[in-house]
Order: structure tokens, then sequence, then C-alpha cells
């Protein structure tokens, strides 16, 4: 019988993998770029029609946050926008170190969520004076209202913007009281 060597190395990645292979979690899909817009971007542009934040800013805000939904939180919590815990938050948590984070039955909750949490919360009623089409005031107005502690969150969320072209699905906002598109 032939021996064969195994390095190290190649011991602790089989390890890994049957380890994440065989971990409990809510969502065991692997999302590309491509699927995981493709699967959202609907969702995306309804919230915007429903609350007026911007699919753009939804759609950057999640593939920063959740890794096109591949991140831990995303996987294991359905969280794509690392909402954490509050007060009132009577749902679901999950923790991550010292961190409680939402914990979500569906994606599609963490998107309501997500669109429910900046329009309710007066610190970023002003985001709500920009044009919908405005998707770099709003990314500068997130930051600044401190949706995020990175000092570069503002231009990650542009650079998402500007490279998947998103800004296309803001012009594509309908008012609730009126059948026309706001240009």
């Amino acid at each position: 019988m032939k021996r064969i060597a195994i390095s190290i190395p190649v011991i602790i990645v089989l390890f890994l993998l049957s380890f994440n292979l065989n971990s409990d979690c809510a969502n065991s899909q692997t999302y590309s770029p491509n699927d995981y817009i493709g699967q959202f971007k609907i969702v995306a542009i309804e919230e915007m029609d429903r609350t007026g934040v911007p699919a753009s800013i939804t759609m950057a805000q999640a593939i920063l946050e959740s890794g096109y939904g591949n991140s831990l939180l995303a996987v294991n919590a359905n969280n794509h926008f690392g909402l954490k815990c509050k007060p009132d938050w009577t749902g679901e948590t999950y923790s991550i170190g010292n961190a409680c984070y939402k914990k979500y039955t569906t994606v599609l909750e963490s998107y309501q969520d997500h669109s429910n949490h900046i329009k309710t919360r007066k610190w970023y009623a002003d985001l709500f004076k920009l044009k919908i089409t405005d998707y770099k005031g709003w990314s500068y107005g997130l930051k600044k209202d401190g949706y995020a502690q990175d000092p570069n969150y503002a231009t990650n969320l542009i650079s998402i913007i500007e490279h998947y072209n998103f800004s296309k699905m803001d012009s594509l906002y309908v008012a609730a009281d009126t059948t026309t598109v706001k240009k």
C-alpha cells in the first residue's frame, strides 16, 4: 500500500472546510456578485418605492455590509446591513464578539428593516431632503449621520454604485400618490 504524505497546512485547510460544511447556517447559499445583484435589486427598488430610500444606496450598503450576502452575519442571521440590536429590538439576536446584531428570519426582512431604520430615525431626516437620485449626497449623509464608523464609508458606497451603475435604479422611483416616474 502506498503512503500519501499530506502536509500540516493541507490538514488544517481540510479540517476547516469540514467544520464549515457541517456548521449550522441559516442560509447555506453562496452568492456571486451578479447572482446577489440579480436576486435583490428588485427588492431594493420596491423598498425605494415604499420608503424613499434610494435603491442604489440600499444595494451598495447591502454589498458593502454583507460581502454580497456571504458574510458571517448575512449567512447566520440574514442581516445584510450590519444592523445592531437597539433597546427597542424585540426579535432574535446574533452575537459576534461583544456586538449584538439583529437576526432575521429572511433576507427580505433585513431589507425592510434597513429601509424602516433609515426612514424612521430622526437623525436621518435630512437625507430625505435630498433628491432620490443624489447618491453622493446620500452616501456622505449616511456617514455624517453615523451609520458607520469607517471614515471611507461614503466613498466606498459611491464606488460600488458607480461600478455597477446602480444610479439607474433610482430613476425608477415612482411616487406613491402618482403614476408618473420622477426624474
